[in-house]
Parts: C-alpha cells; structure tokens; sequence
C-alpha cells in the first residue's frame, strides 16, 4: 500500500496575527513547513509527500521544495476557502491512484514524531480509518447561550491532533456524502468519515503532548526551544 503524507499549508494566518502565515514563521534559519516535511520525509513509511497551500503562496511552497534535499517525491497542490477543501485537494489528486493511503497532517505541528507516524501507518494495515489523539487533562465542560449546560465524564474524553490517516476509498466516500449535506461543516477529517460513514471504526492511536499546534504568537517560545534541539 502506498502512504501519501498530506501537510495542509493553506491556512492564511490572519487569526494568528503575524504579517505572513504560521508555517511560513523562521525558527533557526527554517520554516515551520520545513520542519514538519522534515518528520515524514525520513520517515520509511511514508511513499511521497503532498502539501496543499493556499493559491497565493504556491509559488512560496514550490520554492522551498526547490531549496530542500528532501528524498520523498513531493507534489505541491491547491487548497481552497476552507480547511477541508485543502483535505478535498489531495483526495482528488490521488483518487486515481490504487491501493492508496493518505495520512493528513496540519503543517503547523511541526514536532510530530517518528513513533507518531510509525503508530499510524501500522494502524492502517488493519483500520480503514486512524485518529490521533491525547487524553483530556482539563474538566470539559458543554456550554449553551452562556450557560454550563453538562459536565461529561474526563476519562472518557480525547483531544484530536493529526496526523490522522485514511484508506482513501473511506476517506473519498466520507466527503462525497458530506457534501450532499447542506449543513455540512468539518473541522478534522476523521470527523467526516464518524458523521458520515459511522459503519467504519475508527482506531486511535496516542498522541503526543510534544505533537501541539503552533496557534498564538505565545506559543513560539516553546516551539524555539524544542526545534533549536
């Protein structure tokens, strides 16, 4: 089976507040992308790389292929308004192709692991579809108008982190039927294929803590000091 490792870079930065988007962010002389096609490139599991921008910087991602010695095949595509049109991208890039897997990875998760995208693509030889997750270390809480409206059980919560990992058959299948839904809104891809296609199990694998998200300016400090290792 082949595994395409998918880094969504389409994002424009404009919650983030900086003047060019977070993947673009230097840290030690190389971006954030950098980083994170860094992890699946050695990665021996991995057959090629896609990365999926927004139309206005192609030209930026292009050129840091350009500037890099990565080994892996890599194609770069076109994302859309929405975070799941990016995701729609490479399925479609790759419907063609047989006996394919995609494993999805936000690009700004710079510090993903090795055991990470082992666990992963293991898990699709059994699994049609594979979420990456952590345990809830907060109380959760659900919110209506304001208002604490239930308090669900910790030790049955997860927080969701990529990369997650998809047969593409299920994960095509998913987003087709999602469409055709008029109130349909995603967030992450495995919350498709759950929505839409809940006759497929999908396993879990943990995740790290060191796996965050680089979301506010506040959490460069730390992202500094762990890539400068």
């Amino acid at each position: 089976m082949k595994i395409v490792a998918v880094l969504l870079a389409g994002g424009v930065g404009s919650r983030f507040g900086a003047d060019r988007p977070k993947q673009f962010l230097e840290i030690a002389g190389r971006t954030i992308l950098e980083y994170a096609v860094d992890a699946f490139d050695r990665n021996a599991h991995i057959s090629e790389i896609a990365i999926v921008s927004h139309k206005a910087h192609v030209a930026d991602v292009e050129a840091l292929v350009a500037s890099n010695a990565w080994t892996k095949p890599m194609r770069v595509l076109t994302g859309g308004k929405e975070r799941y049109d990016s995701s729609l991208a490479a399925i479609r890039a790759y419907e063609d192709v047989p006996e394919v897997a995609l494993l999805i990875h936000d690009s700004v998760r710079p510090l993903v692991s090795q055991r990470i995208i082992n666990d992963v693509c293991l898990s699709l030889q059994e699994a049609d579809a594979v979420n990456l997750a952590v345990p809830a270390v907060d109380t959760m809480i659900e919110v209506e108008c304001g208002r604490m409206v239930a308090a669900p059980e910790r030790s049955r919560l997860m927080r969701v982190q990529t990369p997650q990992g998809f047969k593409l058959s299920v994960i095509a299948e998913a987003y087709r039927r999602a469409l055709s839904d008029p109130l349909f809104a995603a967030t992450d891809d495995c919350g498709v294929v759950f929505r839409y296609m809940p006759e497929v199990a999908i396993k879990i694998v943990a995740g790290e803590e060191r796996n965050a998200k680089l979301t506010h300016p506040d959490d460069l400090p730390l992202f500094e000091r762990a890539l400068q290792q």
